[in-house]
């Protein structure tokens, strides 16, 4: 028998078919047949592998599970899209957590919806032996137990590593998240949880799972990694769609959502995406934890269909304050106050007023109607300091908002709120654009007018957006001894955004602009400034660089060097 005869043999032996056998080995159907019908054979190596390959062949077994899970051919199948796809900075954790010595903990992998968790669980899958991989998609229909006696059956069947997909749809999840870590893990294998409720994840993680795990969060993506992961060096695509892998025509996120709507493409996407992303898991994890009465507050509020104002309230006032006054107090645009003040300043008589001649309630009576605002006659639940702070909580814990800080002259030092989706804060101000659109007198200006306003309130919006996206991206980065700060002078004026390195005992000074052009009078007027900077070299040691970060080209104005923005963040 020569060896073709003997690959035939196995194949046959195996009941298996010859396309079967071509994807056991890993060539095309073509290929395997003329393997088999080689009469003189010349390169013996090849058919020892073959032979080899073939006789470990075994093939998978169809098993009757309660859940929905996929595993070998059909895995490859349903992952195969993904391969071309750029990978998030997350997932070299996760190959961590698969090579290394995790026993007795599982991984979780959670953030809001459209931030690429189920392609990164589909690439995972794609590095690893489809043998000895099962992709689980948990429904609500499902239960924990259904969950452990399908793991059972795949354990027992050889399976290693077990992905599980949307697993805080299970109500028991919360109160019996344990046995995936204490019994499984233990056991030698390797689970990665995936969902988008945070707070169930922080529940469980609180009474269950304690350090037993390693999280994995997707919900802040940064410039630079929207920029490594799509492709996209432009700040206003980021400011626009921002916190999301989904703008359009992009379509790296979760499969299953690929024919949705786009995330923040308007005011009612952007609506449906915080009351299903955000409020909408709130509400699952207080009805399925018996911890949840800690939260009641977040509770009511959603069940009164009152959460997305609380929200939006915040997202839209100027500093982002979690304040009692910002709910309950008579609902004005603050971007629309802003773009007044600022087109005073216009050369044209009718745009310098356009917006004092609006009527002005009916404008601000659509705004609050597309994206879910109501003042506080309307409201059924009353918002108090302690249900902010449980609001402020669940942002946190979903990753929706950060901590930046400003320090002051003399010393002292405050924290601000930041939001890390930008797409959730400029969708209101775009909302406010289709508002005015339209008011009759509006609609009377001429086209050119118009369009100087609209471009008007968005720059504005896009300018206070900006420097929140880099200072936020600075303090996140900051490494050891080195902290990155506003600096605000108690008589007036403020640096956007001081860079400390206590190591070297120097800083430095950054001013972040919109513009385009230079203008450096204006721009670096407090970089210039003899009294704000001879305070900040005394507290932090002398002032090395001093910068514009705008959207222009790179330029140097005297001392002031001009950096584009963008090239600043992908650095």
């Amino acid at each position: 028998m020569n060896v073709a005869q003997k690959l035939k043999e196995i194949r046959i032996n195996k009941g298996l078919t010859q396309v079967e056998a071509a994807e056991a080995i890993g060539v095309s159907r073509r290929t395997y047949q003329t393997f088999e019908k080689e009469e003189a054979v010349e390169d013996f190596s090849k058919y020892e592998y073959c032979c080899e390959k073939l006789a470990e062949y075994e093939p998978l077994k169809t098993f009757s599970l309660r859940t929905s899970a996929v595993y070998g051919k059909d895995l490859k199948a349903l992952t195969s899209k993904v391969r071309g796809y750029r990978k998030r900075f997350c997932f070299e954790k996760l190959l961590r957590y698969m090579k290394g010595d995790y026993r007795g903990a599982v991984c979780i992998l959670y953030g809001l919806r459209r931030t690429g968790k189920t392609t990164l669980l589909f690439q995972l899958i794609n590095t690893l032996d489809e043998n000895r991989t099962a992709y689980i998609k948990v429904s609500d229909r499902n239960t924990m137990a259904d969950l452990v006696k399908d793991i059972d059956v795949l354990r027992g069947a050889g399976f290693r590593n077990i992905i599980i997909d949307e697993i805080t749809l299970l109500e028991d999840f919360i109160d019996s998240a344990a046995v995936l870590s204490d019994i499984y893990s233990m056991m030698g294998l390797k689970i990665v949880l995936s969902g988008t409720d945070s707070l169930g994840f922080a529940f469980s993680d609180r009474e269950e799972l304690f350090d037993r795990n390693l999280m994995i969060r997707t919900s802040y993506i940064s410039f630079r990694e929207f920029y490594e992961v799509l492709g996209i060096k432009d700040i206003d695509t980021y400011i626009e769609y921002g916190g999301t892998l989904k703008a359009e025509n992009i379509s790296f996120d979760d499969p299953d959502y690929n024919n949705e709507e786009t995330a923040f493409r308007d005011d009612e996407s952007t609506r449906k995406y915080i009351d299903s992303a955000i409020a909408g898991n709130i509400q699952r994890s207080l009805r399925n934890s018996r911890f949840g009465t800690g939260f009641v507050h977040l509770r009511q509020l959603y069940e009164k269909g009152e959460l997305t104002n609380a929200i939006n309230r915040i997202i839209q006032s100027m500093n982002h304050d979690f304040l009692v006054s910002v709910i309950e107090e008579k609902f004005r645009s603050s971007d629309l106050g802003s773009a007044r003040q600022l087109l005073l300043k216009s050369k044209s008589p009718e745009v310098r007023t356009a917006l004092y001649d609006i009527d002005t309630e009916k404008v601000t009576e659509r705004l609050k109607e597309l994206i879910g605002v109501r003042e506080k006659e309307e409201l059924s639940v009353p918002v108090d300091a302690a249900g902010l702070a449980q609001i402020k909580s669940y942002l946190y814990a979903l990753d929706l908002i950060k901590d930046v800080s400003v320090v002051y002259d003399d010393g002292s030092e405050e924290k601000r709120v930041v939001f890390t989706q930008p797409g959730m804060r400029y969708s209101i101000t775009k909302a406010l654009v289709y508002s005015l659109m339209a008011d009759a007198y509006f609609g009377s200006m001429s086209f050119a007018d118009r369009q100087a306003v609209i471009e008007k309130i968005l720059s504005d919006v896009k300018g206070r957006m900006l420097e929140d996206i880099v200072i936020l991206e600075k303090t996140l980065e900051k490494g050891k001894n080195r902290s990155a700060f506003k600096y605000r002078s108690l008589k007036g004026g403020e640096i956007d955004l001081v860079l400390f390195d206590a190591e070297t005992g120097t800083c430095g000074v950054n001013e972040i602009k919109y513009s385009k052009t230079r203008h450096p009078e204006a721009q670096a007027r407090f970089l210039t400034d003899a009294e704000m900077t001879g305070s900040l070299e005394r507290k932090y040691g002398r002032i090395a660089q001093k910068r514009v970060l705008y959207r222009g080209e790179a330029a140097q104005e005297g001392d002031i060097a001009y950096i584009n923005v963008e090239d600043y963040l992908i650095s």
